[in-house]
């Protein structure tokens, strides 16, 4: 499995562009996705992110092989703003 996290900082009057443009999202969610998740920093309410589980490594790159641009890129881009990119291995898991 692996996990990706965008993360950027979004302006209190561009939030609403972020949460809608995540909601639709879910409409058309990629085979190769497990969870994706919009949470927002309890301490500093600018910094959002979009973590997502992916089934592997492959599925993943199969994804972004298929785009010019990962929606959740695009998601911030539209609420002004580059997302920093992490992706990570889950090692284990519950």
């Amino acid at each position: 499995m692996i996990v990706t996290q965008l993360e950027g900082r979004v302006s209190p009057e561009k939030t609403d562009i972020l949460t809608t443009a995540f909601d639709k999202a879910l409409n058309d969610l990629p085979s190769a996705l497990e969870y994706s998740y919009l949470v927002q920093d309890s301490t500093d309410k600018e910094i959002w992110r979009v973590i997502t589980v992916w089934k592997s490594r492959e599925a993943l790159l199969s994804y972004r092989e298929s785009i010019d641009t990962p929606e959740g890129i695009l998601m911030f881009r539209a609420a002004g703003t580059e997302p920093t990119l992490t992706i990570s291995e889950v090692v284990r898991h519950t």
